[in-house]
């Protein structure tokens, strides 16, 4: 028999905080503070919501927030727990795994885990494994990935990206930095030139490197990568290979490359024969007016790489990803991706597959798109607030973080020190730029809570 615990919880009902997060907060200071222990039982959804006087929907979604996160855990017929990955030890508590020891992260643009469609996806997945023709589908799979997948994926980047490919001509990836390192292997020699922008996103270009690639860093503005510096280095630079570019949200500044330069991008990638690698990482994020359409989109560009990720679609934790290309240079992804996965993950691809047949990825897009906008804008008016004198940013159209450049000189390095020593961490300029170091911070909102936004705000506003 389970044992009630009673929540201990001053809702407010006046407070800028939903009340489902009110109590998700709760639940998430008592494990921390060792007052709910690993495989701790929770009472039903009923009980808490009698118990706190609040609608039973509220309760569920609350808990179905720390289910995703990984706080609690649900067993079917049993009922709801702590989860195992909180035994306490002598020295300390052991917490869900960051990617820092600071408790609040401005990471580079993450999702919100909480608003990923986890119990869908799980729902489908568990359906497929109980199927009659399961052992079939766990078998060996193409190195392109599965076809239906693949039509599907064609369908959409023809409707929604002003595409015109086709099955063929796609691959699919577990992420997209495996579409990079795939690209990569199988495009480039030892001393191919890959122009890469100036801030720009290092995991790629340790891809690029990793296949033999000198890269050459081009400036970024406010339009995107300078097409006019690029021009002048194309005709003193031998073996060029590729430029590879982010244009639709530049990563880390959030510019989108203006319709000039993409014309004339790809004028010079005809007259000069290299490709363009386009990833476009964060395509569906798109807040105050229509996106761009790809680079990759225009007609009379006829040497491209495309990669595009489904992971912020569905989940963080879901890796899968895809690279579109010419269909001979597609079948050479697809062998030497046979080499490294060869079985693929057909499963988890027919799963996406029926959430994207039923309409659910399009509803759950819809819903997580309108909740973004609504943090971005809450970011904003908390930089404005907390930051108006001390840095300088544009609210950006789309994408999931903020480019922000302190005023008064800070060093930067120097301030993330201080305010890990807070529990605050950002993302040092070291991560985005080429040898010198490019004066500004990108700092993602989606995946924080409003409350963490705003105590990270002000922690960097007391620093500065």
């Amino acid at each position: 028999m389970l044992r009630p615990w009673r929540l201990n919880i001053e809702i407010s009902r006046t407070a800028n905080k939903a009340v489902y997060l009110q109590i998700a907060d709760a639940v998430i200071e008592a494990i921390k503070s060792g007052k709910l222990r690993s495989g701790d039982a929770l009472p039903g959804g009923r009980r808490l919501a009698e118990n706190l006087k609040v609608n039973r929907n509220t309760v569920i979604e609350a808990l179905e927030i720390l289910i995703a996160e990984g706080w609690l855990i649900s067993r079917e017929r049993k009922g709801t727990f702590v989860s195992e990955k909180f035994r306490l030890s002598e020295q300390a508590k052991l917490l869900p795994v960051k990617p820092t020891t600071a408790h609040i992260y401005f990471d580079d643009g993450l999702p919100d885990a909480r608003l990923a469609p986890m119990k869908e996806l799980s729902r489908v997945y568990r359906q497929l494994l109980n199927r009659n023709a399961r052992w079939q589908m766990l078998g060996y799979n193409s190195g392109l990935g599965d076809e239906e997948f693949r039509e599907a994926a064609a369908q959409m980047l023809n409707f929604n990206r002003g595409m015109n490919v086709s099955s063929s001509q796609i691959c699919i990836t577990r992420g997209s930095q495996m579409a990079m390192f795939l690209s990569a292997q199988c495009l480039i020699e030892e001393g191919d030139v890959v122009f890469v922008e100036n801030p720009g996103y290092k995991p790629a270009w340790r891809a690029f490197s990793h296949a033999g690639a000198e890269l050459v860093p081009v400036r970024v503005d406010e339009e995107g990568i300078d097409v006019d510096e690029l021009e002048q280095l194309l005709y003193k630079t031998p073996n060029i290979k590729a430029v590879y570019l982010t244009p639709h949200h530049q990563f880390p500044t959030t510019v989108t490359l203006s319709t000039s330069r993409r014309i004339k991008l790809i004028e010079l990638s005809n007259q000069f024969g290299f490709t363009i690698i386009e990833d476009d990482y964060d395509n569906e994020f798109q807040f105050d007016q229509r996106a761009f359409l790809p680079v990759s989109s225009f007609e009379n560009a006829h040497k491209y790489i495309y990669i595009g990720t489904l992971s912020k679609m569905v989940a963080p934790v879901l890796r899968m990803g895809f690279l579109v290309s010419d269909a001979e240079f597609v079948k050479k992804t697809g062998s030497l991706r046979k080499i490294i996965d060869v079985q693929g993950d057909s499963i988890m691809e027919q799963a996406i597959l029926q959430l994207i047949k039923s309409g659910e990825i399009r509803r759950h897009m819809k819903r997580a798109i309108a909740a973004y906008k609504v943090k971005r804008d809450f970011f904003e008016s908390l930089l404005a607030y907390h930051l108006r004198d001390k840095v300088e940013f544009k609210k950006p159209d789309g994408g999931l973080a903020f480019w922000i450049k302190p005023r008064s000189g800070v060093d930067l390095f120097e301030l993330n020190k201080v305010l890990l020593s807070k529990g605050v961490q950002i993302n040092t300029p070291d991560k985005f730029s080429f040898k010198e170091h490019i004066y500004g911070i990108r700092m993602g909102f989606a995946s924080l809570s409003e409350s963490q936004l705003e105590e990270g705000l002000i922690s960097i506003a007391k620093v500065i």
